[in-house]
């Protein structure tokens, strides 16, 4: 059985690590390559990189920061943000990077999973989901881009059986809904796509306490827990969380006792 991962998330805006609810009210919470050294140093098993306001800006990843990151991080750094191509997948690659996540451009040009995938490895190319609660959805919830904020009528079910059979070798599932609530995971929403897909699935959005985090694992099925501003503010440790997964009798990676 595979170790559930505890991932550390740093959402960057204007080069620092910001923040909000909903991806709304940002609040810097630090300089995005520090905090990857200190979690890399203090135990998380990836750290998630994600330029929130590239596709926005309609700009590209910040490669500078990434090769900066990349060379102070010691654990797997995935990366994702105005990745539209196979050329950026290849320099952020290049430039330390071990996964990228796709989301806004897979969306609209879904022929890059299977590219990517076919290019460089399907471990190293994340499907990225942004998903909000809508009835009229077959599954109750719609894919969404640019930080949630364009609709996409698309069911997320069936978008995430599309994702894995055109390659995409995880699933990085964000309930906007949740996002910086602090409230916990939205456990339906995880559930109904980690039973459906055979691809590892990290839940993202919500994370309040190690409880929740447990709880997405044993009662949603999740593969690995993402969380951000517990993790930025202190208000919970990556040890923490492990511990109180040790605990519960779920297998992860080592942790300090």
């Amino acid at each position: 059985m595979l170790s559930t991962r505890v991932i550390a998330c740093l959402d960057v805006h204007n080069g620092r690590t910001v923040k909000g609810i909903n991806f709304i009210n940002l609040k810097d919470a630090g300089d995005p390559v520090e905090q990857a050294k200190q979690y890399s140093i203090i135990g998380a098993d990836e750290i998630c990189f994600l330029d929130i306001s590239a596709t926005n800006e309609k700009r590209k990843t910040m490669f500078d920061v990434i090769s900066k990151t990349a060379e102070v991080c010691f654990v797997p750094l995935t990366v994702g943000g105005g990745v539209n191509n196979l050329s950026d997948f290849r320099e952020l690659l290049n430039s330390g990077a071990d996964k990228i996540s796709i989301n806004s451009s897979a969306v609209y040009n879904p022929d890059l999973i299977r590219q990517s995938s076919d290019k460089f490895g399907n471990q190293c190319v994340v499907l990225a989901i942004d998903a909000i609660a809508n009835n009229e959805m077959p599954c109750g919830y719609e894919v969404t881009t640019h930080g949630g904020r364009k609709k996409t009528n698309i069911d997320v079910l069936k978008w995430a059986k599309q994702g894995e059979k055109n390659g995409a070798g995880e699933i990085l599932l964000t309930s906007m809904n949740s996002d910086g609530t602090k409230k916990g995971y939205d456990l339906k929403l995880t559930k109904l796509i980690s039973k459906n897909v055979s691809v590892p699935v990290i839940a993202s959005g919500g994370a309040g306490s190690p409880k929740d985090m447990v709880e997405v694992v044993l009662e949603a099925g999740a593969s690995a827990v993402l969380a951000a501003s517990i993790f930025h503010y202190g208000i919970h440790s990556i040890n923490s969380v492990k511990k109180e997964m040790l605990k519960s009798g779920i297998q992860i990676r080592d942790c300090e006792y």
